[in-house]
């Protein structure tokens, strides 16, 4: 079973102090939200736990191997807020050329993970073309492309319209039955009481308390 762990994480930037005492222990097939007002530490949170950024102090374990500057990642499949994509590209061509980093997937997963989305791998426009709602659909495209053993979600469903948070939700289930290890943040009360199998809430920093 895929696992997380995060033990004693502290994240200090120029003297301030943005997570403290983080501990959480995570495993395959859940899904866990996090809810929070906005400078809570949710985006910093997934940072750190994707080793984007480096923590000041603790350790996070993934299937019980520490995380190391030098540590080959796991299969992570991540959203953060302002994911970055390239206007210039199609749906299809930013995928491929995504997925040439860690070659590890090819034409075919591309388009099926387009087709899970709601998208044309045939569509010939460019991503600048695109409305708010399509793009968020090809960044949520680009994070399960991979079949990755660990979803960290910063706001999936954000500027989609009702369909579409309805097929994100479906993605997300089906991903959590696959095994995945599933964090999400977010501040729909939809997202999290129709997804969630545990709910946390961050304050300050901190994880306040779990339910």
């Amino acid at each position: 079973m895929n696992t997380l762990e995060a033990v004693g994480l502290k994240k200090t930037i120029k003297g301030v102090t943005v997570l403290e005492d983080i501990n959480l222990s995570l495993e395959g097939g859940k899904v866990y939200t996090f809810q929070g007002e906005n400078g809570c530490g949710k985006t910093m949170l997934f940072r750190v736990l994707s080793g984007l950024s480096k923590p000041t102090e603790g350790k996070i374990l993934y299937n019980g191997e520490v995380l190391t500057p030098q540590s080959r990642l796991p299969k992570i499949g991540i959203i953060l807020e302002n994911a970055s994509l390239f206007p210039q590209f199609t749906a299809y061509q930013n995928l491929l050329y995504l997925a040439q980093i860690n070659k590890y997937i090819g034409p075919k997963e591309i388009e099926d993970a387009l087709h899970r989305v709601g998208l044309d791998p045939k569509d010939k426009r460019t991503v600048r073309k695109f409305s708010l709602g399509m793009k968020k659909r090809l960044v949520v495209a680009q994070a399960i492309m991979e079949s990755p053993d660990f979803l960290l979600l910063d706001e999936p469903t954000n500027a989609i319209d009702a369909k579409g948070v309805e097929l994100v939700h479906r993605i997300i289930r089906e991903e959590a039955q696959r095994g995945a290890v599933i964090l999400m943040a977010s501040h729909i009360t939809q997202d999290v009481s129709g997804l969630a199998d545990i709910r946390y809430r961050m304050e300050g920093g901190r994880i306040c308390y779990d339910e």
